[in-house]
């Protein structure tokens, strides 16, 4: 951390509010002053009226930069961040450095690609404000590869878990997410108009990502996913519009409290955090989705299914981001060593 001063005329806030310093994350709301309380609500109002972010990349945006001020407030300042171009600067480069040294609950240090994505938040955050963007440089990312998904057994073992101890509506979350692969915040978004059913076949239309809405697309159904909408329409007594996920209230359910779920269920699973560290939620199912469908994973699969056929299926307007999924794993790349000759 630099020398300095707190920030001028800034009362801190009380030593209860501070953060989690093993996460990095503050353990609830925290008390800002009132400045800078000020701040995050008017970040929070321009990220939902000048961006196109959707509901859960806000949410985690405003969580970033929640977590930013809370440091902020209480760190030694080399000048006023909030006024001052250069201050800013130093100010970002010393979070940058506090995230580098923070540790997540299983005692690893953050990833890469979570730290630029905090550095992302803070970013926006002085960028909608005016008061333009922070000279900082991003962490280095490791040639990609392909995104984490499932393996078959392990697959296989959380959705037999899914089939025993899930309510029918937490059922729905997870075949949503693997068998049609959409996306937490799509998933919680759909209404009970959304989705058509018959005998034989059945589909959902899915709202675009993004404020503006983005492309809807039409998405068909596989059987178990048919199995559980119908069963989940009885439950709700058949509506003929409303939420199609709600929480016990009767509203939509929230991204947040939908990743929730599956990560119970994960965890009953005994699916986890993968050994990086990276969280099993809705994103990894998705994942699986598209990982077997464009390797031909599945139990019944012939052959791989056509990349451009995959990425309208997933709602993704760059290729580029489906052939992801054809890449190698580290998984992959641990099993193909195993072919070497080793004497014993």
């Amino acid at each position: 951390m630099t020398s300095g001063n707190t920030i001028p005329g800034r009362e801190q806030p009380p030593e209860s509010t501070s953060g989690n310093t093993r996460t990095g994350r503050p353990r609830r709301t925290p008390d800002l002053p009132g400045d800078l309380a000020a701040e995050l609500a008017a970040f929070t109002d321009r990220l939902a009226a000048a961006t196109d972010l959707g509901a859960a990349t806000r949410d985690k945006y405003r969580r970033s930069t929640a977590a930013f001020l809370v440091w902020l407030a209480q760190a030694r300042q080399d000048g006023d961040p909030l006024t001052d171009p250069d201050a800013r600067d130093w100010a970002v480069r010393d979070w940058r450095r506090h995230l580098k040294n923070t540790r997540t609950s299983r005692g690893t240090h953050l990833g890469a690609a979570t730290i630029n994505n905090r550095l992302a938040a803070v970013d926006a955050f002085f960028a909608l404000r005016g008061s333009g963007r922070p000279a900082v440089v991003r962490e280095h990312l490791n040639r990609p590869s392909a995104p984490r998904a499932l393996e078959q057994r392990t697959l296989l073992r959380f959705l037999r878990t899914v089939a025993r101890d899930a309510t029918v509506r937490d059922r729905a979350v997870c075949h949503l997410a693997y068998y049609a692969g959409l996306r937490v915040a799509e998933i919680v978004a759909l209404d009970v108009a959304d989705v058509r059913l018959s005998a034989r076949k059945g589909s959902v239309r899915v709202r675009g990502k993004g404020r503006s809405g983005g492309k809807d697309r039409t998405v068909p159904l596989h059987a178990q996913a048919r199995a559980t909408l119908e069963e989940l329409l009885d439950d709700l007594g058949r509506p003929a519009a409303g939420p199609l996920i709600r929480n016990r209230d009767g509203a939509g359910l929230s991204p947040r409290a939908a990743n929730a779920v599956v990560c119970a269920l994960g965890a009953a699973a005994g699916v986890g955090p993968s050994g990086d560290g990276e969280a099993f939620g809705p994103h990894v199912l998705r994942h699986t989705f598209g990982t077997d469908l464009v390797r031909g994973r599945g139990e019944l699969a012939n052959e791989p299914v056509d990349v451009v056929l995959v990425a309208e299926l997933m709602g993704h307007a760059d290729l580029n981001t489906t052939r992801r999924y054809a890449l190698p794993s580290e998984a992959d790349k641990a099993r193909a060593l195993e072919v070497l000759t080793v004497d014993r």
